[in-house]
């Protein structure tokens, strides 16, 4: 008898210590999710944008070939394609394509629509701009022996060329469309995603429906959606008061801290490092930004390290790093990157070498206007910061900021007449092959707003995109970020920390490092 109760007493506190896993909660069909974005696409075409201006509003009327599974990320998985195969050589990958997908005017998806896309992006006509030309530049051929497989052939092989094909930015276009106008995709939004394009309400909101075609079954749960365009105050108020279930770019801790006290029970916070920094671009077409003297003073009179310390108390920037994010694999340790001109912790001797070069190039007393984008987080006050800086070594800086639109469209022109603006290099993954881009030669870079020719550069960005050998890959890495540092045509300032604050019945919705991945909204439903 004794015997038994012991083993009962085991038995009774096995039970009790076990802890049973909690059953997933079930998704929720139904509801009209409400968000907010800060600011407006400029036009419709994926393969001209880089903003989360347009990626929140627009990105759920779309597939892509693959995608980054968020709640894994960095885990790719297919979304057009049901499989795909990559040769030994790493020089042929060949993706087998759904059945059955249907465009949203019913049309049916095929190989051809995949080629059509990929062709658009690496050779686009004429009047289309591709902002990811370089990335594909590799591909020589594509091919579509049936309606159902769609196989690239390299030139080389490419270290980054799988991740490439997962990029949120590789919205899939119907061919036929293409054919009748390359430039449809500008005016027009009509993809195989999870959402039928509704309305866009300049200046007040973009709205889509659920789409009873898609082809993932029992998706999406929402029976729409509403981008709601308001920023700063207002949009901070309308999520504490539950009009909108969240706003997806990213919080400044003072207004996380708002949120989560004015919900209460009510926020979920979620936050992660983020592949975001912002960049000075100099317009190298114009003097004196044409002289590297003048450049490298800019960079040396910047405070990074003490700049960071401070204002990550009242904005979303808050890691010193390179050209590639800190904390990546293939980022600069500290300990080198503080041997890099514009690094030093020893801020007064950068100061007294930038006033140098600035006398050595007759440049004394420089006044410029520094072009900023009119987005609070956190453009105005690393703008402010950056002029403070400059004031320090005795330059006289305007502070010009514009609406999304004239912004871009200020770098992006012809013939650019600014002097030195404050730009973003972000993405959707940290890839050397995606954040180096920006520092490439403006006519093999579509991104390059500086306007320099660098062809060191670029020969380095060639031999590091096809190392497969990561040690071989790190030191060419230095070498294109030593020259770049040294030369200035762009710099990085400080690298973003992203916070996000939803309303506790949104569902389904994972943070990752890119605020540009995981906005398909196909797993996101309401608890309502």
């Amino acid at each position: 008898m004794k015997t038994l109760r012991v083993l009962a007493g085991l038995v009774l506190a096995t039970i009790a210590f076990c802890v049973w896993p909690a059953a997933a909660p079930v998704p929720v069909d139904g509801g009209v999710l409400k968000f907010a974005v800060g600011a407006e696409p400029p036009n419709y075409d994926c393969h001209a944008q880089s903003s989360f201006a347009f990626i929140h509003p627009v990105r759920p009327h779309y597939s892509t070939l693959l995608k980054f599974d968020a709640p894994n990320y960095p885990k790719i998985v297919g979304d057009l394609a049901e499989s795909w195969v990559v040769a030994k050589d790493g020089l042929t990958y060949t993706f087998k394509i759904r059945k059955g997908v249907k465009f949203h005017d019913g049309s049916i998806l095929s190989a051809e629509d995949i080629k059509a896309t990929y062709e658009r992006i690496r050779k686009p006509p004429p009047g289309v701009l591709s902002l990811r030309e370089e990335g594909y530049a590799d591909i020589s051929v594509i091919e579509t022996p049936d309606p159902q497989t769609v196989v690239f052939r390299l030139k080389k092989p490419n270290a980054s060329m799988l991740s490439n094909f997962a990029s949120p930015w590789d919205c899939v276009y119907s061919a036929a469309k293409l054919k009748q106008d390359p430039r449809f995709p500008e005016r027009n939004v009509m993809g195989t995603g999870p959402f039928v394009f509704v309305d866009h309400v300049a200046g007040s909101h973009w709205t889509g429906k659920k789409f009873d075609g898609y082809f993932e079954k029992g998706k999406p749960h929402l029976s729409g959606y509403i981008a709601l365009f308001v920023a700063g105050a207002p949009m901070v108020n309308a999520l504490s008061a539950g009009e909108i279930m969240a706003e997806f770019r990213g919080h400044s801790p003072a207004d996380r801290d708002r949120l989560v006290k004015a919900l209460g029970d009510k926020a979920v916070v979620q936050e992660s490092p983020w592949v975001c920094s912002l960049v000075v671009t100099f317009n190298t077409r114009k003097k004196p930004f044409d002289d590297q003297r003048v450049r490298k003073a800019l960079s040396l009179a910047v405070d990074r390290w003490g700049g960071a310390q401070a204002l990550q108390k009242i904005a979303l920037v808050r890691h010193v790093g390179g050209l590639l994010r800190p904390g990546y694999e293939l980022a600069t340790p500290e300990a080198d990157l503080v041997k890099l001109p514009g690094f030093s912790k020893d801020i007064n001797a950068s100061r007294v070498e930038a006033k140098k070069l600035l006398a050595d190039a007759g440049q004394t007393n420089l006044a410029f206007t520094l072009t900023n984008r009119n987005v609070a987080m956190p453009y105005t006050p690393v703008g402010i910061f950056l002029i403070d800086q400059w004031r320090q070594i005795g330059l006289n800086v305007k502070h010009e900021q514009l609406e999304t639109k004239l912004y871009l469209a200020a770098q992006q022109k012809d013939n650019p007449t600014f002097d030195a603006a404050v730009d973003f290099n972000c993405d959707y993954m940290d890839e050397p092959n995606l954040q180096l881009q920006k520092y490439l030669s403006h006519d093999k870079s579509a991104i390059n707003y500086a306007g320099q020719t660098d062809r060191v550069l670029d020969d380095l960005y060639d031999k590091q995109s096809g190392e497969i050998d990561k040690k071989k890959r790190i030191v060419l890495l230095r070498d294109f970020e030593k020259r770049a540092l040294e030369q200035n045509y762009t710099i990085p300032t400080i690298w973003w920390h992203r916070i996000i604050v939803t309303n506790s019945k949104l569902k389904g919705w994972s943070i990752t490092p890119s605020h540009y991945v995981g906005q398909d909204l196909a797993d996101v439903w309401l608890d309502q």
